[in-house]
């Protein structure tokens, strides 16, 4: 392309439209069913297995952030959806909705990550869109996401399935995500190398799946780990009770929580999966997820509990107990 940034004339269906579809995004995402001259794609399903669609949008400032951008992030949010699931995605849409005076050097690199996130996630970009607003109406770049996955026949998971004594476990350490994106704007005078853990959390939940009494999975994205244990206990009426001393939380992250008064347990994750098992297949469920990419440091934080009035409650290091409520307030600028 010879323009070096976003134009609103991208956006009008003429050819600059078609060289920003064509010369940008159709080189990075092709694959055999994408096809930028049609306005569906074909794609071949299984009838032999159940077929999960999800939809998302992204949007966070700054683009790009240590370890991800939101590229990245789109496909990575979309595949967990569908992986916590226990489907296997399969092809993504994505709708691309750009600001006037997008640096087109950004963006190109934008949609290579996004174009390496799904080829290490083995998803196909099948369909897309792209818009422009006008400077001012948006985040320099918005994208939202479609994605299809397929689950082998027989898998029962959801909340419905929890049960009194069950264990609650994390794949990795919490808040890594909301931690990194909130460095990487130097709006409090902070720097870091933390990074994002933004990734797919494919492997683990595959691997789950062979663990007798998997009961649901989550990935922890905007809320956090708290917001997950918080939707348990709206949806079961059971309470959850978390231990603070097993709940893996990286130095950096808890230390930027203290100085500014954040708290972990409800920043957002972008590559970590919580899964709630039977308790007699704790041990191997932890294994599981100890062996698979992303896992190593998986841990038990937590178990189901029968409770006249249910809460979260987290055993803290001293012996004490406090509450997690269920979170009201947006606790960062959006990140996710």
């Amino acid at each position: 392309m010879q323009d070096t940034h976003i134009s609103l004339a991208h956006g009008n269906g003429g050819r600059l439209m078609r060289e920003l579809i064509n010369e940008l995004f159709a080189p990075h995402l092709a694959n055999e069913f994408l096809d930028t001259n049609v306005d569906a794609a074909c794609i071949p399903l299984q009838a032999d297995h159940d077929v999960f669609v999800t939809t998302d949008g992204f949007t966070v400032k700054p683009l790009e952030f240590p370890g991800g951008d939101i590229g990245s992030l789109a496909v990575h949010g979309t595949v967990n959806d569908l992986s916590v699931a226990g489907a296997v995605p399969k092809y993504l849409t994505v709708n691309a909705y750009i600001e006037e005076g997008l640096e087109i050097a950004q963006l190109e690199r934008i949609v290579k990550s996004l174009a390496a996130a799904a080829a290490q996630a083995n998803v196909s970009v099948v369909a897309g869109d792209t818009k422009v607003v006008a400077r001012g109406e948006g985040g320099g770049l918005y994208l939202a996401t479609t994605g299809i996955g397929l689950r082998r026949p027989g898998i029962r998971l959801g909340l419905a399935e929890v049960a009194i004594d069950d264990v609650m476990l994390v794949s990795g350490t919490v808040g890594d995500h909301g931690t990194a994106v909130m460095l990487a704007r130097e709006q409090f005078g902070l720097r870091g190398d933390l990074k994002s853990d933004s990734a797919s959390v494919l492997p683990i939940a595959q691997a789950l799946l062979d663990v007798p009494g998997l009961r649901f999975m989550r990935d922890p994205t905007r809320g956090g780990l708290a917001s997950v244990a918080n939707e348990v206990v709206q949806a079961t009426g059971r309470g959850v009770r978390l231990q603070q001393t097993a709940i893996p939380i990286n130095e950096p992250v808890q230390s930027v929580c203290d100085m500014l008064g954040y708290d972990p347990y409800y920043l957002a994750c972008e590559g970590r999966l919580v899964a709630i098992v039977a308790a007699a297949h704790a041990a191997q469920a932890l294994t599981a997820m100890q062996a698979a990419a992303g896992g190593a440091h998986a841990s038990v934080i937590g178990r189901i509990e029968n409770s006249e009035r249910p809460r979260v409650v987290l055993e803290t290091e001293l012996g004490g107990e406090r509450i997690l409520e269920e979170l009201e307030d947006d606790p960062l600028p959006r990140i996710c």
